[in-house]
């Protein structure tokens, strides 16, 4: 293989003017495509399976261009990662270096042959590597109890999407809440890089404005995050800080009343929601403003994506899906057709398919099955509701019965509009929903809790 096809990520950014942009540093990605942030030790890692430890986005950035094309393998760590699942993960990967920065935490994972340590300055490369191969890189599952599954893409399956998605005229800014070491965040990343455009990073912890406002500050274009870190941005006061000329929606069914209310607050935008998953690769993009996504999407091949339903679940095959989990003794990715069961469950609706819920998620009430989130998507239409959690409660009768937290656009108000609002969201659920997907009980909580992942943290039982 070619030098330059093996490297082409640096090769994509010779002539780069952007940036990445973290809360109190930059890199300019351009520097990388004759310099290096791995302490000089490129050359040391050609060849290698990497575990790309460091604690901060604005190292793994860079060490993602520079590896792609000189490693064997690039794990990529997030940083919600268990600690005690590192061992068996760099085991099962057969990492042989470690890529951390100054804040990586120690850990016996790491007594790795090589350590490399990134940092921010960019400086001469001054070795070139032994050798060049086609990089695998490797994305952790989420949601997992257990160890997580590793997930085995290479940059065309990657980057083969971006090609398809939507464009817009003018200089572009990358912004996305979420971590670039998940599959969301690593393919806005790869957007931005490909596409010759800056990216501003999130930050594990920073507080909701002041990421808003960093946004602002470096003039956003394009943003990106789940439908539960859209709902507790436009929550904040400092969403009038930005105006990006696209939204993107992804990670978790996009309801009509999260579309709706960003239109309203960025009339000026394009608003897309995308159905994405690590093994399965971006299958699609939506921008009719509409949740769910047109029946023909199934009917007909689109941009090489295959789709179908079996047993009311979404399968997908496609240039796009990963070539397997790493690891001896892991189950098939596809099945022998080619398709990535998904588990997304879809129902009909005239000529649309609307996601109902995950097949692991369902709620049975006295063995009649309720998926949450089509309840949630009822209750997120009440005016006064920004956000909501559809859960179980144990029941000695009918085993579960639905209750629902929700959070509400302003402050609590009075205990007789507090009752009311209650009565309306039930209301609207018996008008719209069988009587056993009813929520039994309505709280309103100030906030509820959202995973690394960008996605409702969902704990039933």
């Amino acid at each position: 293989m070619a030098r330059a096809e093996a490297r082409a990520l640096r090769h994509r950014i010779a002539n780069a003017s952007s940036f990445f942009f973290d809360r109190s540093a930059e890199v300019a990605i351009g520097h990388l495509a004759g310099g290096t942030s791995l302490d000089g030790k490129l050359a040391q890692l050609a060849g290698r399976s990497v575990l790309l430890a460091a604690s901060g986005q604005l190292g793994a950035a860079p060490a993602l261009v520079e590896l792609d094309g000189v490693a064997r393998r690039v794990v990529i760590l997030p940083p919600d990662v268990d600690p005690a699942h590192l061992a068996e993960l760099a085991a099962t990967a057969e990492t042989d270096a470690v890529v951390v920065d100054v804040a990586t935490p120690p850990h016996a994972a790491f007594d790795l042959p090589l350590r490399v340590e990134v940092t921010p300055v960019i400086t001469a490369m001054p070795e070139t590597p032994a050798a060049v191969c086609r990089t695998e890189w490797v994305l952790l599952t989420s949601g997992t109890t257990g160890v997580p599954k590793m997930v085995a893409h290479d940059l065309s399956t990657l980057t083969a999407p971006i090609g398809a998605g939507r464009r817009l005229d003018g200089p572009v800014v990358w912004g996305t809440f979420y971590d670039i070491r998940r599959y969301g965040g690593l393919q806005i990343f790869l957007r931005a890089v490909v596409g010759g455009a800056s990216l501003v990073l999130s930050h594990s912890g920073e507080p909701v404005a002041e990421h808003l406002q960093r946004l602002g500050r470096h003039q956003v274009t394009h943003l990106s995050g789940t439908p539960s870190h859209w709902r507790r941005a436009l929550m904040s006061p400092a969403i009038k800080q930005i105006s990006p000329r696209y939204v993107r929606l992804s990670g978790e069914i996009a309801d009509q009343a999260i579309l709706d209310n960003l239109k309203a607050a960025f009339p000026e935008a394009a608003v897309g929601h995308a159905y994405a998953s690590t093994e399965a690769g971006v299958a699609f993009e939506v921008n009719d403003g509409l949740a769910g996504f047109p029946a023909e999407f199934v009917e007909h091949e689109r941009d090489g994506v295959e789709m179908k339903v079996v047993d009311g679940a979404l399968r997908i095959r496609s240039p796009r899906i990963a070539s397997g989990y790493v690891g001896a003794g892991q189950p098939a990715l596809t099945d022998r057709d080619g398709f990535v069961d998904t588990g997304d469950m879809l129902e009909r609706d005239g000529e649309r398919y609307l996601f109902a819920g995950r097949r692991g998620g369902i709620i049975n009430i006295g063995g009649l099955k309720v998926h949450p989130e089509e309840v949630e998507a009822v209750i997120n239409r009440h005016p006064q509701v920004r956000m909501s959690l559809v859960r179980p409660k144990k029941n000695p009768v009918t085993g579960s019965i639905v209750i629902a937290d929700v959070v509400l656009r302003s402050d609590i108000p009075g205990a007789d509009e507090l009752s009311r609002v209650k009565t309306d969201i039930l209301k609207l659920c018996h008008g719209a929903l069988p009587r056993h997907k009813v929520p039994a009980a309505i709280s309103i909580v100030p906030a509820l809790d959202v995973a690394a992942t960008g996605k409702l943290s969902r704990r039933h039982g």
